[in-house]
Protein backbone atom coordinates (compact mmCIF):
# COMPACT_ATOMS: atom_id res chain seq x y z
CA UNK A 1 0.00 0.00 0.00
CA UNK A 2 2.85 2.13 0.82
CA UNK A 3 6.46 1.99 -0.15
CA UNK A 4 9.78 3.59 -0.81
CA UNK A 5 12.63 2.23 -2.24
CA UNK A 6 16.19 4.03 -2.35
CA UNK A 7 19.80 3.46 -2.44
CA UNK A 8 18.95 -0.35 -1.96
CA UNK A 9 16.70 -0.13 1.14
CA UNK A 10 12.93 -0.96 0.87
CA UNK A 11 10.01 0.38 2.79
CA UNK A 12 6.56 -1.86 2.35
CA UNK A 13 3.56 -2.01 4.60
CA UNK A 14 2.74 -5.66 4.86
CA UNK A 15 0.27 -7.27 6.59
CA UNK A 16 2.17 -10.10 8.59
CA UNK A 17 0.37 -13.57 8.60
CA UNK A 18 2.96 -15.84 9.49
CA UNK A 19 1.14 -16.16 13.02
CA UNK A 20 -2.50 -15.76 13.09
CA UNK A 21 -3.91 -14.20 16.10
CA UNK A 22 -6.70 -15.85 18.30
CA UNK A 23 -8.87 -12.67 17.29
CA UNK A 24 -8.23 -14.11 14.02
CA UNK A 25 -7.02 -11.43 12.80
CA UNK A 26 -3.14 -10.78 11.65
CA UNK A 27 -0.75 -7.40 12.05
CA UNK A 28 -0.51 -5.24 9.73
CA UNK A 29 3.67 -4.04 10.10
CA UNK A 30 6.43 -2.04 8.11
CA UNK A 31 9.02 -4.08 6.60
CA UNK A 32 12.27 -2.98 5.75
CA UNK A 33 14.36 -4.92 3.36
CA UNK A 34 18.07 -4.06 3.24
CA UNK A 35 20.84 -6.26 1.77
CA UNK A 36 18.24 -9.02 1.57
CA UNK A 37 17.80 -9.00 5.38
CA UNK A 38 14.41 -7.85 6.40
CA UNK A 39 12.87 -6.36 9.13
CA UNK A 40 9.51 -5.48 10.73
CA UNK A 41 8.45 -3.02 12.78
CA UNK A 42 5.00 -2.33 14.77
CA UNK A 43 1.58 -0.60 13.72
CA UNK A 44 -0.17 -1.08 16.06
CA UNK A 45 -2.83 -2.02 14.20
CA UNK A 46 -4.72 -6.08 13.06
CA UNK A 47 -6.69 -6.53 10.62
CA UNK A 48 -8.65 -9.51 8.99
CA UNK A 49 -7.46 -10.51 5.16
CA UNK A 50 -10.41 -8.86 3.90
CA UNK A 51 -10.09 -5.77 5.34
CA UNK A 52 -6.76 -5.70 4.58
CA UNK A 53 -7.40 -6.24 0.53
CA UNK A 54 -10.29 -3.40 1.22
CA UNK A 55 -7.86 -0.80 2.70
CA UNK A 56 -6.51 1.03 0.18
CA UNK A 57 -9.98 1.96 -1.44
CA UNK A 58 -12.30 1.97 1.54
CA UNK A 59 -15.19 3.88 2.39
CA UNK A 60 -15.20 2.52 5.97
CA UNK A 61 -15.04 5.34 8.02
CA UNK A 62 -13.17 2.92 10.94
CA UNK A 63 -10.52 1.93 7.91
CA UNK A 64 -10.51 5.03 6.77
CA UNK A 65 -8.94 6.25 10.09
CA UNK A 66 -6.54 3.31 10.44
CA UNK A 67 -5.09 3.39 7.13
CA UNK A 68 -4.34 7.09 8.06
CA UNK A 69 -2.47 5.73 11.41
CA UNK A 70 -0.48 3.30 9.42
CA UNK A 71 0.52 6.01 7.13
CA UNK A 72 1.71 7.52 9.95
CA UNK A 73 4.03 4.61 11.27
CA UNK A 74 5.12 4.10 7.56
CA UNK A 75 5.95 7.76 7.03
CA UNK A 76 8.06 7.81 10.58
CA UNK A 77 10.12 5.04 9.84
CA UNK A 78 10.39 6.26 6.07
CA UNK A 79 11.55 9.90 7.72
CA UNK A 80 14.43 8.15 9.85
CA UNK A 81 15.44 5.82 6.46
CA UNK A 82 16.18 8.87 4.67
CA UNK A 83 18.56 10.46 7.15
CA UNK A 84 20.39 7.65 6.96
CA UNK A 85 20.30 6.62 3.79
CA UNK A 86 21.15 10.29 2.78
CA UNK A 87 24.13 9.82 5.18
CA UNK A 88 25.52 6.86 4.02
CA UNK A 89 24.93 5.55 7.36
CA UNK A 90 21.95 3.19 6.96
CA UNK A 91 22.01 0.05 9.33
CA UNK A 92 19.00 -1.60 11.30
CA UNK A 93 21.17 -0.56 14.56
CA UNK A 94 21.06 2.56 13.49
CA UNK A 95 17.56 2.78 11.93
CA UNK A 96 15.81 0.88 15.57
CA UNK A 97 18.03 3.90 17.82
CA UNK A 98 16.37 6.77 15.94
CA UNK A 99 13.14 5.03 15.40
CA UNK A 100 11.28 6.83 18.74
CA UNK A 101 14.31 5.87 20.83
CA UNK A 102 14.81 9.42 21.10
CA UNK A 103 18.51 11.14 20.12
CA UNK A 104 20.56 11.58 22.96
CA UNK A 105 17.85 9.33 25.26
CA UNK A 106 19.60 7.00 27.79
CA UNK A 107 21.82 4.19 27.72
CA UNK A 108 18.63 2.33 29.16
CA UNK A 109 16.64 3.19 26.01
CA UNK A 110 19.17 1.89 23.97
CA UNK A 111 19.50 -1.31 25.16
CA UNK A 112 16.17 -2.19 25.82
CA UNK A 113 15.63 -1.58 21.83
CA UNK A 114 18.48 -3.43 21.22
CA UNK A 115 17.06 -6.65 23.01
CA UNK A 116 13.95 -6.10 21.12
CA UNK A 117 15.89 -6.10 17.82
CA UNK A 118 17.79 -9.03 18.71
CA UNK A 119 14.46 -10.94 19.80
CA UNK A 120 12.87 -9.97 16.64
CA UNK A 121 15.47 -10.94 14.67
CA UNK A 122 15.30 -14.50 16.76
CA UNK A 123 18.94 -13.64 17.87
CA UNK A 124 17.90 -15.67 21.11
CA UNK A 125 21.36 -16.35 22.17
CA UNK A 126 22.58 -12.78 22.10
CA UNK A 127 19.06 -11.59 23.56
CA UNK A 128 19.71 -13.85 26.77
CA UNK A 129 22.79 -12.37 26.93
CA UNK A 130 22.49 -9.07 26.29
CA UNK A 131 19.45 -9.14 28.75
CA UNK A 132 21.82 -10.63 31.80
CA UNK A 133 24.29 -7.43 31.16
CA UNK A 134 21.17 -5.07 31.08
CA UNK A 135 19.82 -6.45 34.12
CA UNK A 136 23.23 -6.13 36.26
CA UNK A 137 23.74 -2.91 34.79
CA UNK A 138 20.72 -1.51 35.59
CA UNK A 139 21.06 -2.88 39.80
CA UNK A 140 24.32 -1.14 39.64
CA UNK A 141 23.31 2.32 38.32
CA UNK A 142 19.73 2.49 38.31
CA UNK A 143 17.28 3.47 35.40
CA UNK A 144 18.48 6.78 34.20
CA UNK A 145 22.18 6.24 32.94
CA UNK A 146 22.60 9.08 30.40
CA UNK A 147 25.80 8.36 28.05
CA UNK A 148 28.53 11.23 29.60
CA UNK A 149 27.84 9.53 32.71
CA UNK A 150 29.69 6.59 31.48
CA UNK A 151 33.59 7.76 31.48
CA UNK A 152 36.74 5.24 31.29
CA UNK A 153 36.75 5.81 35.28
CA UNK A 154 33.11 5.18 35.40
CA UNK A 155 33.64 1.97 33.64
CA UNK A 156 36.69 0.71 35.61
CA UNK A 157 34.90 1.47 39.01
CA UNK A 158 31.79 -0.60 37.28
CA UNK A 159 34.70 -3.67 36.56
CA UNK A 160 35.77 -3.44 40.50
CA UNK A 161 32.53 -3.79 41.22
CA UNK A 162 31.57 -6.62 39.56
CA UNK A 163 34.55 -8.47 40.69
CA UNK A 164 33.80 -7.96 44.13
CA UNK A 165 30.96 -9.52 44.27
CA UNK A 166 31.96 -12.23 42.85
CA UNK A 167 31.67 -11.80 38.94
CA UNK A 168 34.28 -14.00 37.24
CA UNK A 169 36.53 -11.99 34.38
CA UNK A 170 35.09 -14.28 31.75
CA UNK A 171 31.10 -12.43 32.86
CA UNK A 172 32.25 -9.10 33.28
CA UNK A 173 34.09 -9.37 29.70
CA UNK A 174 30.87 -10.32 28.23
CA UNK A 175 28.78 -7.98 30.17
CA UNK A 176 30.88 -4.59 28.79
CA UNK A 177 31.25 -5.89 25.18
CA UNK A 178 27.46 -5.89 25.36
CA UNK A 179 27.62 -2.10 27.10
CA UNK A 180 30.46 -1.56 24.40
CA UNK A 181 28.22 -2.58 21.48
CA UNK A 182 25.20 -0.14 22.85
CA UNK A 183 28.11 2.59 22.74
CA UNK A 184 28.77 1.90 18.70
CA UNK A 185 25.80 1.74 17.93
CA UNK A 186 24.66 5.23 19.50
CA UNK A 187 27.71 6.23 18.03
CA UNK A 188 26.80 5.26 14.51
CA UNK A 189 23.67 6.87 14.72
CA UNK A 190 24.95 9.87 16.25
CA UNK A 191 23.61 9.87 18.88
CA UNK A 192 26.89 10.46 20.54
CA UNK A 193 30.96 11.75 19.58
CA UNK A 194 33.67 10.49 19.05
CA UNK A 195 35.31 11.66 22.68
CA UNK A 196 32.29 10.63 24.52
CA UNK A 197 32.90 7.04 23.13
CA UNK A 198 35.06 5.33 26.28
CA UNK A 199 36.20 2.64 25.31
CA UNK A 200 39.46 1.70 23.53
CA UNK A 201 43.14 2.23 23.80
CA UNK A 202 43.96 4.74 25.87
CA UNK A 203 40.53 5.11 27.51
CA UNK A 204 38.79 1.88 28.65
CA UNK A 205 39.92 -1.65 27.73
CA UNK A 206 37.79 -4.31 28.42
CA UNK A 207 39.51 -7.63 30.51
CA UNK A 208 39.71 -10.64 28.36
CA UNK A 209 38.26 -13.25 30.36
CA UNK A 210 40.54 -16.65 29.58
CA UNK A 211 38.96 -19.58 31.13
CA UNK A 212 40.48 -23.18 30.72
CA UNK A 213 40.13 -24.45 27.55
CA UNK A 214 39.99 -28.02 27.10
CA UNK A 215 42.12 -29.72 24.52
CA UNK A 216 42.00 -33.56 23.84
CA UNK A 217 44.87 -35.48 21.86
CA UNK A 218 44.07 -38.17 18.95
CA UNK A 219 44.59 -41.05 21.43
CA UNK A 220 42.09 -39.39 24.24
CA UNK A 221 39.86 -39.19 21.51
CA UNK A 222 39.93 -42.53 20.30
CA UNK A 223 39.48 -43.84 24.08
CA UNK A 224 36.15 -41.83 24.23
CA UNK A 225 34.31 -42.23 20.78
CA UNK A 226 35.63 -46.27 22.22
CA UNK A 227 33.83 -45.96 25.17
CA UNK A 228 30.61 -47.74 26.16
CA UNK A 229 28.58 -48.43 29.20
CA UNK A 230 26.40 -50.81 27.01
CA UNK A 231 23.54 -48.14 27.84
CA UNK A 232 22.15 -46.29 24.71
CA UNK A 233 22.11 -43.00 26.06
CA UNK A 234 25.87 -42.97 26.73
CA UNK A 235 26.48 -44.48 23.41
CA UNK A 236 23.97 -41.37 22.05
CA UNK A 237 25.59 -38.50 23.30
CA UNK A 238 29.06 -39.80 22.80
CA UNK A 239 28.26 -40.17 18.69
CA UNK A 240 26.43 -36.55 18.89
CA UNK A 241 29.92 -35.29 20.81
CA UNK A 242 31.73 -37.25 17.85
CA UNK A 243 30.00 -35.30 15.57
CA UNK A 244 30.35 -32.06 16.73
CA UNK A 245 33.94 -32.86 16.59
CA UNK A 246 34.00 -34.19 13.03
CA UNK A 247 32.24 -31.38 11.27
CA UNK A 248 34.44 -28.74 11.31
CA UNK A 249 33.80 -28.19 15.60
CA UNK A 250 30.32 -27.40 14.81
CA UNK A 251 28.17 -25.89 18.17
CA UNK A 252 25.17 -27.75 19.78
CA UNK A 253 22.39 -24.57 17.70
CA UNK A 254 24.11 -25.15 14.48
CA UNK A 255 24.24 -29.03 14.23
CA UNK A 256 20.61 -29.69 15.83
CA UNK A 257 19.43 -27.09 12.84
CA UNK A 258 20.82 -28.92 10.39
CA UNK A 259 18.50 -30.22 7.52
CA UNK A 260 19.19 -32.50 4.83
CA UNK A 261 19.16 -29.92 2.67
CA UNK A 262 22.31 -28.87 4.26
CA UNK A 263 23.91 -31.95 2.77
CA UNK A 264 25.06 -32.07 -0.70
CA UNK A 265 27.63 -34.51 -2.51
CA UNK A 266 28.92 -35.55 0.83
CA UNK A 267 29.39 -32.47 1.72
CA UNK A 268 27.70 -30.66 4.98
CA UNK A 269 27.07 -26.67 4.50
CA UNK A 270 25.64 -24.21 7.06
CA UNK A 271 26.54 -20.83 8.46
CA UNK A 272 27.04 -20.14 12.13
CA UNK A 273 24.23 -18.81 13.60
CA UNK A 274 26.74 -16.81 16.05
CA UNK A 275 28.12 -15.14 13.82
CA UNK A 276 25.33 -14.47 11.38
CA UNK A 277 23.88 -11.29 12.66
CA UNK A 278 27.37 -9.70 13.21
CA UNK A 279 29.58 -10.28 10.64
CA UNK A 280 28.29 -8.41 6.76
CA UNK A 281 30.08 -11.21 5.16
CA UNK A 282 27.82 -14.27 5.86
CA UNK A 283 30.89 -17.22 5.46
CA UNK A 284 29.62 -20.96 4.66
CA UNK A 285 31.30 -23.26 6.33
CA UNK A 286 31.67 -26.38 4.11
CA UNK A 287 32.59 -29.68 6.08
CA UNK A 288 33.39 -33.35 4.47
CA UNK A 289 30.34 -35.85 4.87
CA UNK A 290 32.94 -38.93 6.51
CA UNK A 291 31.78 -42.45 6.64
CA UNK A 292 31.60 -41.69 10.64
CA UNK A 293 29.07 -38.93 10.22
CA UNK A 294 27.20 -40.98 7.71
CA UNK A 295 26.85 -43.76 10.24
CA UNK A 296 25.85 -41.73 13.53
CA UNK A 297 23.25 -39.78 11.28
CA UNK A 298 22.00 -43.34 10.18
CA UNK A 299 21.96 -44.68 13.78
CA UNK A 300 20.58 -41.62 15.72
CA UNK A 301 18.85 -39.32 12.52
CA UNK A 302 15.62 -38.47 11.48
CA UNK A 303 14.11 -41.70 9.32
CA UNK A 304 12.09 -39.40 6.92
CA UNK A 305 15.48 -37.93 4.95
CA UNK A 306 12.86 -34.89 3.15
CA UNK A 307 15.16 -31.97 2.14
CA UNK A 308 13.24 -29.75 5.24
CA UNK A 309 13.55 -32.04 7.92
CA UNK A 310 15.74 -31.74 10.64
CA UNK A 311 18.84 -34.18 10.00
CA UNK A 312 18.36 -35.25 14.29
CA UNK A 313 15.45 -35.72 15.57
CA UNK A 314 15.29 -32.71 18.58
CA UNK A 315 13.68 -29.95 16.82
CA UNK A 316 11.02 -28.96 14.90
CA UNK A 317 9.04 -26.11 12.70
CA UNK A 318 6.29 -25.31 15.30
CA UNK A 319 8.82 -24.25 17.90
CA UNK A 320 9.24 -20.87 19.09
CA UNK A 321 12.91 -19.16 18.71
CA UNK A 322 12.78 -19.07 22.50
CA UNK A 323 11.56 -23.07 22.77
CA UNK A 324 14.04 -23.85 20.09
CA UNK A 325 17.10 -22.40 22.71
CA UNK A 326 16.06 -24.24 25.64
CA UNK A 327 15.67 -27.22 23.80
CA UNK A 328 19.30 -26.84 22.36
CA UNK A 329 20.48 -25.71 26.17
CA UNK A 330 18.58 -29.10 27.42
CA UNK A 331 21.00 -31.23 24.61
CA UNK A 332 23.99 -29.36 25.37
CA UNK A 333 23.65 -30.00 29.06
CA UNK A 334 23.02 -33.81 28.25
CA UNK A 335 26.06 -33.81 26.22
CA UNK A 336 28.07 -32.30 28.47
CA UNK A 337 26.55 -34.93 31.39
CA UNK A 338 27.49 -37.84 29.48
CA UNK A 339 31.03 -37.06 28.18
CA UNK A 340 31.73 -35.72 32.07
CA UNK A 341 30.29 -39.41 33.21
CA UNK A 342 32.89 -40.36 30.38
CA UNK A 343 35.56 -38.69 31.20
CA UNK A 344 35.38 -39.42 34.69
CA UNK A 345 35.88 -43.46 33.41
CA UNK A 346 38.84 -42.59 31.49
CA UNK A 347 40.37 -40.31 33.93
CA UNK A 348 40.33 -37.34 31.28
CA UNK A 349 38.91 -34.03 32.77
CA UNK A 350 37.01 -31.15 31.02
CA UNK A 351 35.36 -33.07 28.35
CA UNK A 352 32.79 -30.56 27.25
CA UNK A 353 30.85 -29.56 23.38
CA UNK A 354 33.52 -26.61 23.62
CA UNK A 355 35.91 -29.55 23.92
CA UNK A 356 35.16 -30.46 20.69
CA UNK A 357 35.36 -27.28 18.55
CA UNK A 358 39.37 -27.21 20.27
CA UNK A 359 40.18 -30.20 19.57
CA UNK A 360 39.44 -30.38 16.48
CA UNK A 361 41.46 -27.03 15.51
CA UNK A 362 44.30 -27.80 17.18
CA UNK A 363 44.16 -30.99 16.08
CA UNK A 364 44.67 -30.16 12.77
CA UNK A 365 47.54 -27.71 13.88
CA UNK A 366 49.52 -30.13 15.30
CA UNK A 367 48.87 -32.24 12.10
CA UNK A 368 50.22 -29.87 9.83
CA UNK A 369 46.84 -28.46 8.88
CA UNK A 370 47.48 -25.23 6.81
CA UNK A 371 46.19 -22.30 8.83
CA UNK A 372 44.41 -20.93 6.02
CA UNK A 373 42.05 -23.89 5.55
CA UNK A 374 42.13 -23.91 9.67
CA UNK A 375 40.60 -20.85 9.45
CA UNK A 376 37.68 -21.10 6.96
CA UNK A 377 36.71 -24.52 8.22
CA UNK A 378 36.18 -22.92 11.55
CA UNK A 379 33.70 -20.47 9.65
CA UNK A 380 36.81 -17.34 11.56
CA UNK A 381 36.46 -14.09 9.35
CA UNK A 382 39.96 -13.46 8.94
CA UNK A 383 43.57 -15.93 10.15
CA UNK A 384 44.58 -13.29 12.92
CA UNK A 385 41.35 -14.74 14.54
CA UNK A 386 42.19 -18.37 14.19
CA UNK A 387 46.16 -17.47 14.69
CA UNK A 388 44.65 -16.26 18.33
CA UNK A 389 42.27 -18.63 18.87
CA UNK A 390 44.93 -21.50 18.39
CA UNK A 391 47.53 -19.33 20.44
CA UNK A 392 45.69 -19.93 23.42
CA UNK A 393 45.94 -23.89 22.93
CA UNK A 394 49.28 -24.37 21.87
CA UNK A 395 50.61 -22.41 24.88
CA UNK A 396 49.86 -25.44 27.09
CA UNK A 397 51.27 -27.60 24.74
CA UNK A 398 54.21 -25.60 25.66
CA UNK A 399 54.10 -25.52 29.08
CA UNK A 400 53.69 -29.20 28.83
CA UNK A 401 56.93 -29.72 26.55
CA UNK A 402 59.25 -27.55 28.50
CA UNK A 403 58.75 -29.90 31.16
CA UNK A 404 60.79 -32.66 29.68
CA UNK A 405 63.18 -30.54 29.56
CA UNK A 406 64.38 -31.24 32.94
CA UNK A 407 62.33 -34.82 33.26
CA UNK A 408 65.69 -36.38 34.58
CA UNK A 409 63.76 -39.26 35.66
CA UNK A 410 65.16 -38.83 39.66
Amino acid sequence: MFEYNKDGVSILTVQDTRKEKKSGLFPVKIQVIYKRVQRYYSTGKELSPEEWAALPDTKSKRLISTRSEIKNSFEKVEAVVKVLVEEGNFSYDALNLRLGKGVGDTVNILFKAKLDALMEEGSIGNALANRSAYKHLENYAGTNISFEAVSADWLKKYEKAMIEEGKSYTTVSIYLRCLRAIFNDAKTAGIIKENQYPFGKGKYEIPIGKGRKMVLNLQQIKQIISYSDGTEATEHYRDLWFFLYLCNGINVNDMLKLKFSNIDNDEVHFYRSKTLHTSREKKEIEALLTSEMKQIIERWGNLDKSPDNYVFPFLDGYLTPMEQKKRVQDITRRINKHLKIIGDKLGISGVSTYTARHSYATVLKRSGANISYISESLGHSNLKTTENYLASFEKEERIKNAAFLTNFGD
